[in-house]
């Protein structure tokens, strides 16, 4: 009602917008311009002037759909479409950029290059595969066969042009990323990284145990670094929005619309012949399965209704996280593992032993004379099962603590035991089930989505907002229809998403087109729908000096803090001789340790990633103390007991897979950049949110 009563309060500006409209659609229907209206209306965006029609894309995102679908087994659920429409426009722009280059480059390939892949000494191993028996051996005769058979003609058509694609994308790679080269020294140290083990004492001081009271960072030194170092201080253009958001989310109507379906097919299934499995067959949303589940690996909303039913009997619908569920209870067997269902009561430790025990004593005096435990339990305990009556539902062994599982177990049903001690504090526990039985079930899942008229209204609620709060103020409007206005971090125009909203690129394109106070259209988010104003514009340049202060005493910190380490450690190396137990005296924080194995490609066990520390171990020599070494997050001295020797001989036989293997990743990564590249210098226009409202 409030909404409709801010949209009457503004029908004087509509009535005008809207004949001031009609007059301009008046003088321009004998015009050429509605033609370029008509004409943007069918085009989903455009690369460097390449329009990218709604129809193509459209058939791109179904043929892209129908080929994962088929190959995955699984359908795309509704959810997840934006993200996969996203995937497509990200390929359609790559390949339409990919293809102007090759134009450029001059790269085809010729019908012989595709028949000599296809019939050369290694064809592609995905068409090999199809003919390799279980012992390795490809069948080349019955691999041409098929080739030349007439049967498979569109197959092998459909597999040249695969080819043909394949090839020129590795011919543009071999182009752009043809003068990397590996030499030996990288194969030689990359073999070092993975292979070389090693082992050491060492003695080390975290930065963290050097309190910031001993240190003093200065104005003027902050000031000489913030000089020095202006690159470091450099900011890009960012944007900050506040935001309304009319979250996707199902309403109670959908919620209850499906029960209610459920509810039907319920009824029909109890009276019908038919078998529960062509019911799911028919109505479930996943495929038809019969499991052995236990209780405790059951919704909690299904376990106790279970537990009382009968095989053969039909439970539910039950609202579950898979949505709404209906059961067919098969049968109950006996299982490995017994069960236990338990109610507790907790007083938790407050550091006074005595006060705890007696107040769990009074406690439980309170349940045995007769106080009912669930009741109590929702006032006294002091854990979040208090909201149940105490109730932890069905566990096995493992799942809690041991002294709690032992009583658990070994109590008696409906007995309320003294209080036991944990380390969380004091239980009285009541054991009110126990149960050595799994459950064969079968079920019809129907999931909680929205529908399209929940939609509807959230979209239209959406563009009300955003009308009213373009003429009158975005925070106001929000406070009148009780919004709640949420507030980003700030952004860059290259970011991939924004903070609460997920990948949106036209909010992000529409935010830097646009400044402080301004009020955008309803765009689609990952998330819903959402109305935006900007509220904070930070222009490219140097950050000031008070804004870097923080940041630049973090620094200096951390390097005064470094400094100390080395010279703690300096000091414990000339003191120690081979006894490096007395560290501890001279910094009562020091630790002395021992690794076990690592490389140094990977963490150093109960150390981390430390590259100074591992770098340094993978050449020293053994059995001896280092000097101080300087890592990031500490100061170390080092005693390598073990190192594996360099192989020459396995280096020499692996050398040309492991130069192959940096090659690949060096040309992709060199790709990938060049990619990017070729993205921001092009112009691309995203319209898509104009044409994809859900």
């Amino acid at each position: 009602m409030a909404m409709m009563a801010r949209m009457r309060s503004l029908a004087p500006w509509f009535m005008f917008l809207v004949g001031g409209l009609f007059v301009l659609f008046m003088v321009l229907s004998d015009s050429r311009v509605t033609d370029y209206f008509r004409s943007q209306k069918q085009n989903v965006g455009s690369v460097d002037g390449e329009d990218i029609s709604y129809q193509d894309y459209s058939s791109f995102v179904d043929k892209a759909r129908k080929n994962q679908e088929q190959s995955t087994g699984q359908t795309i659920d509704e959810s997840q479409m934006d993200f996969f429409r996203d995937q497509v426009w990200n390929a359609m722009v790559a390949q339409k950029l990919i293809d102007r280059k090759i134009k450029e480059f001059g790269i085809i390939i010729s019908d012989e290059e595709v028949r000599n892949t296809l019939l050369g000494s290694n064809p592609p191993q995905q068409l090999k595969q199809n003919f390799t028996d279980s012992l390795g051996n490809f069948n080349r005769q019955a691999y041409e066969s098929a080739l030349r058979d007439p049967r498979n003609k569109q197959i092998v058509i459909a597999l040249e042009e695969q080819i043909r694609e394949q090839l020129v994308q590795q011919k543009l790679q071999d182009y752009i990323s043809g003068s990397i080269t590996v030499a030996d020294d990288e194969a030689r140290d990359n073999f070092i990284k993975q292979s070389i083990k090693m082992k050491a004492h060492f003695v080390s001081i975290d930065l963290n145990s050097i309190p910031e009271t001993d240190l003093k960072v200065t104005d003027d030194e902050m000031k000489k670094y913030y000089n020095d170092n202006q690159e470091e201080f450099k900011v890009e253009a960012q944007r900050r929005l506040k935001f309304v958001l009319f979250k996707r989310d199902a309403s109670q109507a959908d919620s209850q619309m499906i029960k209610k379906n459920l509810e039907a097919i319920v009824i029909k299934l109890k009276g019908d012949t038919a078998s529960f499995k062509s019911y799911v067959g028919i109505y479930s949303e996943r495929p038809f399965s019969q499991d052995t589940v236990s209780l405790n690996s059951l919704p909690a909303q299904v376990k106790n209704i279970l537990a009382d039913s009968k095989p053969g009997e039909i439970i539910g619908p039950v609202a579950t996280f898979e949505g709404y569920v209906v059961y067919k209870l098969v049968d109950k067997v006996k299982s490995k593992n017994e069960l236990v269902r338990a109610s507790h009561i907790l007083v938790h430790t407050t550091g006074n032993d005595k006060a705890d025990q007696q107040k769990a004593m009074d406690i439980y005096n309170e349940v045995i004379k007769g106080a009912d435990f669930a009741t109590v339990a929702k006032a006294k305990s002091d854990d979040g099962s208090r909201a149940m009556g105490g109730d932890l539902g069905w566990f096995g062994k493992g799942q809690m603590v041991k002294p709690f599982e032992d009583a658990s177990y070994n109590g008696k049903i409906g007995v309320v035991q003294k209080p036991l001690k944990t380390q969380f504090g004091y239980h009285i526990i009541k054991v009110t089930g126990r149960s050595n039985t799994d459950y064969v079930v079968q079920k019809i899942v129907n999931k909680i989505q929205i529908s399209a008229s929940t939609q509807d209204k959230l979209y239209q609620n959406a563009q009300d907002f955003a009308y009213v709060a373009k003429e009158n103020g975005f925070e106001s409007e929000a406070k009148l229809m009780k919004y709640d206005i949420i507030e980003t971090p700030p952004f860059y125009e290259d970011a991939s998403a924004i903070s609460g909203l997920g990948a949106c690129p036209p909010l992000i394109k529409w935010a830097f087109e646009n400044g402080v106070g301004k009020t955008s259209d309803v765009y689609r988010a990952q998330v819903g729908w959402v109305v935006t104003v900007i509220t904070d514009v930070v222009k490219p340049g140097i950050r000031k000096f008070d804004e870097a202060k923080p940041a630049i005493k973090s620094t200096l910190m951390k390097t005064k803090k470094l400094q100390k380490a080395l010279l703690l450690v300096g000091e414990i190396k000339n003191k120690m001789g081979n006894d490096p137990s007395i560290a501890k005296s001279i910094w009562q924080f020091a630790r002395v340790d021992s690794t076990t194995e690592f490389t140094v490609g990977a963490n150093i066990p109960g150390i981390g990633v430390e590259y100074a520390f591992s770098e340094y171990a993978s050449k020293a020599e053994l059995n001896k103390w280092s000097v101080p070494i300087k890592g990031k997050i500490g100061a170390y001295l080092i005693d390598v007991t073990y190192r594996t020797k360099f192989d020459e001989n396995l280096f020499n036989y692996q050398k040309n897979d492991i130069k192959k293997e940096i090659l690949k990743n060096k040309r992709g990564q060199y790709f990938n950049v060049w990619m990017q590249n070729l993205k921001k210098e092009a112009k691309i226009v995203d319209n898509r949110y104009l044409f994809y409202k859900y």
